[in-house]
This record gives C-alpha cells, structure tokens and sequence, in this order.
C-alpha cells in the first residue's frame, strides 16, 4: 500500500471512532511512524509502506482509536511555535493556554527589567518555559505538586536550554516558593468532575483537571494566597473556565478576564 492509500484508510478509520480532527491526527500520527515531516506525506504519496511500517502505524492509530492523545502517542506538542516533549503524566499544551503566556510576555515587555514570575502547576513547564523563551528579562520559578510531571518539565528546560533561568520546585500551590513575585501564573485543575468531557481529554491526568466546589477550589486557594507572595504593583494571571468565575473570590484590587482563541473567558488577570 502507497503512503496517500493508508493515509486515506486511516482517515476514515478514525472518523469513525469520533475523532473530530481525523485527517489532522491521520497526517501527524504517520508522519511519526515514517520519520518524516507531514508535508513529505504529499511529496512522496505514492511510496510504498513496508509491513514494518504498516505494523507500527497501526499500532498508533489504534491508540488514538482508543481515545489516546495525538501527543502521548507522538511524545511531543507544539506550544507557542516551541516544541514540547510530553508524557503521560502531564497534560498536553493546549492552544488556549497561549493567551495567558502572551499576557504574561506583553506584562514582562511593559516592565522594561529584571522580573521574577512564578508558574503555579507547571505540568510540562510550557508556561515557563515560553515566558522565559519570550522575555529574557524574566527569571521563572516552577512548581508541581507532581514529581513526575517535574521530571518532564525538567527535561523540556534542558531541551530549551533555559536551566539557568527557568527553576523547578516542587509542593503545592505557592508553598514552594521562595520570596515574591513580580508575576504569578497558573494554570490548575478548573474542571468539574462531572463535565462531559472528550475521550482524548479524560485520557489526562484526572488530578491535573479536576477539582472540587465545581472545579473552583484550587483556583479559589491560589487566590487566597497570591496577595502574600507578589510584590507591590504585581499580578496574577490564571486560567479558568466562565462556569467558575461567579463564586471566585479575587482579593485584589482589580481584576479583568481575557477571552481565548474561541472567543471564552479563560485567563483571570488581577492586580493590587
């Protein structure tokens, strides 16, 4: 069979099984199989896959048939145009997620100096690792309550060259970290237990997705505690979803919402 034949079959495959972006995950999962980059699957259509090949393609398009994450199966994500290793035992980047670092970035551009900022719930560090990358100025503390997902961040902080600005630390929420901040972010379990959630969404770590009061208590916390950890005229950036912000609590003295790329309040900015 040619490279454009399995694509094909494997499109229609995984339609079937649900998957809303099957030409998408079909491209990405053989360009994988085949070490090659997807536009090099039109180039080269119509070469012949050996059975080694096959076998190992199948065996990815039999993950994802299962719900599994493009990402886990390929070990890696794209997030803010840099390239993620991911595992398992974090959550994938999520597109979404860049308008919090965007903030963040345009927040270190207006400072104009030296900023530290902390990234409450780093998972695979993507936050801090594309603050950093993006604003030299900025030195980035990290922290999970996770050693394995630190253990992932850690090498994605190799991976970027940025050990001497981007520090892991591990403990729950600010406890971990040392001194104030400039800059807070996080982005912590938001979701509801009971949300109807996608199979390749609940494939996650359900501890770095779910949490109590209806997805508000670990938002809540951080909340609460932020005040003692920034430095005068710093800020709080943090993800959430619209169903929590009615019973949040923001001890600030303002605060405003960012909307993401669908047009959905998702980013929590507060200030004192």
């Amino acid at each position: 069979m040619t490279v454009l034949e399995v694509l094909t079959r494997a499109t229609g495959h995984l339609q079937k099984h649900g998957s809303t972006s099957a030409r998408l995950d079909a491209e990405v999962l053989l360009a994988h199989a085949l070490g090659m980059g997807r536009i090099d699957l039109y180039v080269r259509f119509d070469r012949p896959m050996s059975e080694e090949e096959l076998a190992r393609y199948r065996g990815l398009v039999a993950g994802r048939s299962r719900g599994e994450p493009v990402a886990y199966l390929v070990g890696h994500k794209e997030f803010m145009a840099l390239d993620f290793l991911v595992t398992p035992a974090v959550l994938v980047p999520n597109p979404d997620t860049e308008v919090l670092v965007q903030r963040a970035v345009a927040i270190a551009r207006e400072r104009n100096g030296p900023m530290r900022a902390a990234d409450v719930g780093t998972g695979s560090g993507c936050i801090a690792i594309a603050l950093a990358h993006y604003a030299p100025t900025v030195e980035v503390w990290a922290g999970d309550v996770s050693r394995e997902a630190l253990d992932v961040a850690q090498r994605n902080v190799d991976k970027h060259g940025l050990a001497g600005r981007v520090h892991l630390v591990e403990g729950d929420l600010l406890e971990p970290f040392p001194g104030e901040f400039d800059l807070v972010c996080a982005n912590l379990p938001y979701v509801c237990g009971q949300a109807d959630l996608p199979s390749e969404v609940r494939a996650q770590p359900a501890t770095a997705l779910f949490a109590a009061d209806g997805g508000a208590a670990l938002v809540s916390r951080l909340l609460a505690e932020a005040p003692r950890h920034l430095s005068h005229g710093g800020r709080l950036l943090a993800e959430i979803d619209a169903a929590i912000l009615p019973v949040l609590q923001v001890p600030f003295t303002g605060h405003k919402v960012h909307r993401d790329l669908g047009g959905r309040e998702r980013v929590l900015e507060a200030w004192s």
